[in-house]
């Protein structure tokens, strides 16, 4: 597994040819929102030997439990070990994992940093995993927070000569991914929009809006010119919803408690989506489980 993790301003670049000579293929578990879901995160500990790479797109704390957040963030970190012992893994904060206020003056969740010395990338950082890019994003909640995401984005493309994923909790604004029977409207970001539509990065994993996989005008995925967008989605009980991808049968699978569907990256995204009724050779069972 070729693996190199950079910093947002510095981004580290592997030797000139490395990345052109690897084949992208990967397989990929995609969750996100377990808010503290320890069950959840058993799952997700035992599915992720059988991945390349776990991408954990926020809400990993809950703001509503009775545990306080000093004690959820020394439990989750414990998991976090376990994961990256067992494969690679990128992490991005969302808007219950806020936990103090950073140098800019803004809300921030300052214990990423406790996770990026487990050797984990997470808000901020730009990581290479077998010839893909990936940007994990933290959740922003101010004017420079929000500018900062931009320079990331922006001091990233010059490195782009593969695949480009973003790990970003909120969703697209006005797309089915940010769908929720909640008021019946879109919770999305409208600035994540404009920087899909600056960069077109190959895929987007989002999370938050935990109800759009199973709403009728929701869905767990989208197309937004040439990029994929993924949510996962929240479900109860002790397997969390996921999202399996693999790059090499450019395939995405979602599956849950009220069903599983397939699409193809290869192909237009055309509604009503493929019904999942058997696991793709490429999938691990577990992933159903």
């Amino acid at each position: 597994m070729r693996w190199a993790v950079s910093n947002p301003r510095q981004p580290h670049r592997p030797p000139l040819g490395s990345r052109q000579s690897v084949r992208c293929t990967l397989k990929i578990l995609v969750v996100s929102d377990l808010h503290y879901t320890l069950p959840q995160f058993d799952w997700v500990v035992a599915a992720a030997p059988a991945y390349d790479l776990v991408i954990v797109a926020g809400d990993l704390l809950d703001i509503s439990s009775p545990v306080d957040p000093e004690t959820q963030i020394i439990v989750v970190l414990k998991y976090l070990r376990r994961l990256r012992a067992v494969t690679s893994v990128v992490v991005c904060s969302g808007n219950h994992d806020l936990d103090g206020v950073g140098a800019n003056g803004e809300k921030q969740a300052l214990w990423m940093n406790l996770v990026k010395r487990l050797a984990i990338p997470a808000d901020g950082d730009t990581a290479f995993v077998d010839g893909v890019m990936i940007s994990a994003c933290p959740w922003w909640d101010g004017p420079l927070t929000q500018k900062a995401i931009g320079r990331q984005f922006a001091d990233a493309v010059q490195y782009r000569d593969g695949p480009w994923i973003w790990v970003y909790h909120a969703p697209p604004n006005a797309s089915p991914v940010s769908w929720s029977n909640v008021n019946s409207r879109y919770f999305g970001d409208a600035p994540l929009n404009g920087w899909i539509a600056d960069y077109s990065p190959d895929l987007v994993i989002c999370g938050h809006v935990h109800d759009s996989p199973f709403t009728p005008k929701g869905s767990w995925v989208d197309r937004i010119g040439a990029t994929w967008v993924f949510n996962a989605g929240r479900q109860i009980g002790e397997v969390p919803t996921s999202i399996a991808i693999d790059t090499e049968a450019r395939q995405a699978a979602w599956i849950s408690n009220e069903g599983a569907e397939i699409v193809s990256l290869d192909a237009p995204l055309v509604r009503p989506l493929t019904p999942l009724t058997a696991m793709p050779d490429w999938m691990d069972s577990r992933a159903g489980d």
